[in-house]
């Protein structure tokens, strides 16, 4: 056995070497055949390969798939780099989106404000909400002008709908708005079409309750409910909201003004409102000022009712 396999690695060399020798000057033949520059050589290169590329298809399609697998990918690739600048753009314009729908409700905040009939003899001043500083105790927002701009305590503030609240504290540069919803808020108003007076008292809910209703009976759930005047704390006439009726049956205003989206406000100047100098001038009319004459129905009436007795 160990004979037989030292002869067969004897005659493995050699013939490994005449292999490689055949196939080295095949090759050579085949490169000096494609390289020779003859008409009769040139039928010969077209004969052979009439031949036998055809029947080396099965051979070739491995390196076709090859090929196609990597313009496959270099597509897939060029797709993958377009859809990630689709979704850039896509990103972008949903930015710009966004920026426009913001400026259609600004815009559209802003022609609520210019759309408020109001009294020709009030004027007005628009800020912008900067801050919100309600919390469960407190409801105001912070707006963007003050005594620079003339803006007085106690005016009344609106937004595109209804009334909001008054000013109740005024910088140089802000001003602080107490809500209707705040515990400190009472309103003087009118129940249209009954024309009741009552009081809208705030208690820190988005629905404050209506109290000192003079008659419950004439009053009905989506009443319109505007201020009174009463007192000189607004001008009449401003919406407020309307009549709501809660679950308790207890009324409660719904309020116009909507409270989710304050961003510009709208105080009214109001300079007109008189002034209270003595407390005195409202009991008793002031000193050197005679007394109203007395009709003489009067006293023969009570004279009448002495006799008889």
């Amino acid at each position: 056995m160990a004979r037989d396999r030292a002869q067969g690695n004897e005659y493995k060399g050699p013939l490994r070497r005449l292999l490689l020798g055949i196939l080295v000057v095949c090759l050579l033949g085949v490169f000096l055949l494609w390289r020779v520059d003859s008409p009769r050589v040139e039928r010969f290169r077209a004969q052979v390969v009439d031949r036998v590329v055809p029947n080396f298809d099965w051979a070739m399609a491995p390196v076709t798939g090859t090929v196609n697998i990597a313009r496959d990918f270099q597509s897939y690739q060029r797709i993958y780099q377009q859809n990630q600048e689709l979704r850039r753009e896509l990103q972008q314009m949903k930015a710009w989106k966004e920026a426009a729908l913001q400026l259609e409700q600004e815009n559209a905040r802003l022609l609520d404000l210019n759309n408020v009939r109001l009294d020709p003899r009030l004027t007005y001043v628009t800020g912008v909400v900067m801050a919100d500083s309600g919390s469960p105790f407190r409801q105001s927002v912070i707006v963007n002008i003050g005594s620079r701009d003339g803006i007085v305590d106690g005016w009344a503030a609106m937004d595109g709908l209804g009334l909001v609240g008054r000013i109740s504290g005024v910088g140089e540069n802000t001003s602080r708005v107490i809500l209707l919803t705040d515990t400190s808020s009472r309103i003087p108003v009118t129940i249209q079409p009954s024309g009741q007076r009552a009081l809208i008292v705030g208690d820190n809910t988005s629905a404050p309750p209506i109290d000192f209703l003079e008659d419950k009976a004439q009053v009905r759930p989506g009443d319109r409910v505007i201020t009174s005047g009463d007192g000189g704390i607004f001008p009449a006439g401003l919406l407020a909201g309307q009549v709501a009726l809660d679950p308790g049956g207890r009324f409660r205003l719904r309020l116009a003004a909507d409270y989710e989206r304050l961003e510009f406000l709208r105080v009214l100047r109001e300079y007109g409102r008189p002034g209270i100098d003595t407390p005195g001038s409202l009991i008793a009319p002031p000193e050197g000022t005679p007394a109203p004459a007395q009709s003489d129905s009067r006293p023969a009436t009570v004279t009448g009712e002495a006799t008889n007795g």
